[in-house]
């Protein structure tokens, strides 16, 4: 079993250091230390353990050190930054490990991405050796990037000549979407095993700067320390600790503090639920400060978060997820209206931008998430959005009416998809005016009007609801997985195009394409062959 909870002193390949404004993330990955004894993790190679302590990394300086105001990220191997992610791994691995470690990654370069852009923490990539394919990858998440010009180190996405697949982690979106590598440099790079370095590689747009050796570790440092200078972070502390989430696990459930799954492996089915608290709540950030990770939404969203990951890397055969809510939902709208009010405090912004996160991550796992809406439900304002996020939602309909849902600020643009837009806006894609509508509603709305306003998809009486609801679960359930994938990866995402939904729209699905070709994967494929005798065997019909 895969777990995803990690901290500094457990960390085998990454060195995370302080400075001032400064943090230092340095790669040393320990070759015998993959999370296989099948493969070595050579030349700062990687496999998912390796991502899972970078993911930890940036997620304790956004919320450990508002001091820190630029990252720098780097090597501790001479010559080498990173030669991307580990061939053997992805050789011997099944074709859904590879397709869930890829979007792990993608959503670890996202997140840099999302520091920069709304916590005012700035990427610094100080490459001081060869980087190529994955490690390249990461480069590119960052803010600018530096290379030695030892005559030697380049930057490479080698995966289309060698192995016969793409750069699974938004390469080619980001050369030429965020750095505006012109097309057909781009395209003659991708396809150039040795890479491009020195002054080439700046004129290409590749790198924004190179420096010798002898002017390396000065040139970075003093970079470094610019782009912290821009930040809005605070100039000092104190951060919070983020502590160890240990969830109860057994056989048939994982149980955290206020987020439960069971699960029903016979059925391919598993229930979430998200337990809100119940009576006075912290108001001030002082308040939130104090309690730390123990402030609920932070503690209920890295719970999710850390179960949604659970059921993608430890769960493949559950194919429908129920999502449930329990608790005082005019709570949660409280908790709510205490973010919004807030929102300029650091931890504020960092706990919201965390509940946006997760709740992107539930939009882009590959599973069928359906919503009940029943009497007890909390599904109000950020809890909302679960059943905004889910592929249907049945809201019971009652005869005392009691059975309600509510809206917040927060469903109106501080967890926005990876769209750019609200789920209400991509909902309402056809009517605009709705969301404007919706904005200006004040209270709960039961399931009839929680119906007719568009907000949920059925709302079953007493006498159809659950017949309803278990035939919709079964017949989920039965249909092909693959089929649901696709089905689910095309509908969620409505709305404009951004540069985050081409990564996930169109690698994600050229890349399933491609990790079950012949010519990547078959006997002869050039990932099945790579570091073996002898030379790849393709089907040269193009399709």
């Amino acid at each position: 079993m895969i777990t995803f909870d990690t901290r500094p002193e457990a960390y085998q390949h990454w060195k995370l250091t302080f400075d001032g404004p400064i943090a230092t993330l340095s790669m040393d990955v320990r070759e015998d230390a993959g999370l296989s004894p099948d493969y070595k993790l050579k030349l700062n190679s990687y496999d998912l353990g390796v991502d899972i302590e970078l993911a930890d990394a940036i997620q304790r300086v956004r919320f450990e050190h508002p001091e820190v105001h630029a990252v720098v990220i780097t090597s501790l191997k001479e010559r080498i930054f990173c030669a991307g992610a580990n061939i053997m791994m992805l050789r011997e691995s099944s074709h859904g490990w590879k397709v869930n470690f890829c979007k792990y990654t993608n959503e670890t370069r996202l997140a840099i991405e999302d520091a920069s852009e709304h916590s005012g923490i700035k990427f610094l990539a100080a490459l001081n050796g060869i980087c190529a394919g994955g490690g390249y990858e990461l480069a590119l998440a960052c803010d600018e990037i530096v290379l030695v010009d030892d005559g030697n180190s380049a930057v490479s996405l080698p995966e289309a000549p060698l192995l016969g697949v793409l750069p699974g982690t938004g390469g080619l979106t980001r050369v030429v979407d965020k750095r505006h590598v012109r097309r057909d440099l781009a395209d003659f790079f991708s396809t150039l095993v040795e890479g491009i370095k020195g002054k080439r590689a700046v004129e290409w747009k590749l790198v924004d700067r190179v420096f010798p050796t002898s002017q390396f570790r000065d040139a970075v440092q003093k970079r470094a320390r610019e782009l912290a200078a821009i930040s809005d972070r605070p100039a000092t502390g104190p951060g919070i600790t983020l502590n160890p989430l240990n969830p109860t696990v057994s056989e048939s459930a994982i149980t955290y503090s206020a987020v439960t799954v069971a699960l029903n492996r016979a059925k391919r089915t598993a229930d979430l639920t998200v337990h809100a608290p119940s009576g006075p709540q912290l108001s001030t950030p002082d308040a939130i400060v104090k309690a730390g990770d123990q402030f609920w939404p932070l503690r209920a969203f890295r719970e999710l978060d850390d179960a949604l990951l659970r059921l993608r890397i430890n769960e493949p055969e559950i194919g429908t997820v129920v999502i449930r809510t329990e608790g005082d939902i005019d709570t949660v709208v409280a908790i709510d209206k205490t973010l919004v009010d807030h929102r300029s405090h650091w931890l504020v912004r960092e706990i919201t931008l965390l509940m946006k996160r997760t709740l992107k991550r539930l939009d882009l796992t590959s599973r069928s998430f359906f919503a009940l809406i029943e009497d007890g439900s909390a599904f109000g304002g950020s809890l909302f959005e679960l059943a905004l996020a889910a592929d249907r939602s049945y809201m019971f309909h009652d005869d005392k009416e009691e059975n309600v849902v509510m809206l917040s600020p927060m469903n109106f643009g501080p967890l926005p998809m990876s769209n750019g837009l609200t789920r209400l806006q991509t909902r309402f894609l056809a009517d605009p005016g709705k969301v404007d509508e919706l904005r200006a509603h004040d209270g709960p709305l039961n399931a009839g009007d929680a119906e007719e306003a568009g907000l949920v998809t059925f709302a079953p009486d007493e006498i159809d609801w659950d017949d309803e609801v278990r035939m919709a679960v079964e017949a989920r359930a039965a249909f092909s997985p693959d089929a649901m994938t696709g089905l689910e990866a095309n509908l969620r995402f409505a709305g404009p195009e951004t540069m985050e939904t081409k990564i996930f729209g169109r690698l994600t699905a050229w890349q399933n394409w491609i990790f079950q070709r012949p010519n990547a994967v078959g006997e002869k494929g050039a990932l099945r062959v790579y570091g073996q005798q002898g030379r790849p065997e393709f089907d040269w019909k193009r399709t």
